[in-house]
């Protein structure tokens, strides 16, 4: 039998309780239970002695025997000094997914690409300043003339 130990949920709605009991992991969150071995109140503020109880000396007897604590209640047993948590490490959690990294990509062209196209046009208008002015050629000035 797999033994966990884990939260069940009690309280009302919109007001949440949790015992922290020992059970067999392929049982549901809020059925029957092998022992209770804490409780939780989140509704209590953080620095409160009650906000979580612990029995220290059952709960290392459950762990002795091969009960596993959740992910929750490994973080008490840690704060607890009862049990050390391993620090988890997931690198590539805020990354956008690949449909949006592909729009990021897709972005970042269009940008290059209009930099690119600025750049064009500004040393196109340089060298159109920088080149002297041509002058009409000399039958066009006589006819000019000669209109006016």
């Amino acid at each position: 039998m797999a033994l966990t130990i884990r939260l069940s949920r009690g309280g009302a709605k919109k007001r949440p309780f949790y015992r922290i009991v020992v059970t067999d992991s392929r049982r549901p969150r809020d059925s029957g239970y092998i022992e209770n071995v804490g409780s939780y109140n989140p509704m209590l503020p953080k620095d409160s002695d009650e906000r979580v109880v612990l029995k220290e000396e059952r709960i290392k007897e459950w762990i002795a025997k091969g009960a596993r604590p959740s992910d929750r209640v490994n973080r008490f047993l840690d704060a607890a000094g009862i049990m050390e948590r391993k620090a988890r490490n997931n690198p590539k959690k805020a990354l956008p997914g690949q449909k949006a990294q592909e729009r990021l990509e897709m972005a970042k062209q269009a940008e290059e690409d209009a930099a690119a196209a600025a750049a064009e046009a500004e040393a196109a208008a340089a060298e159109e300043a920088a080149a002297p002015a041509e002058e009409a050629p000399a039958e066009d000035a006589a006819e000019e003339k000669a209109e006016g």
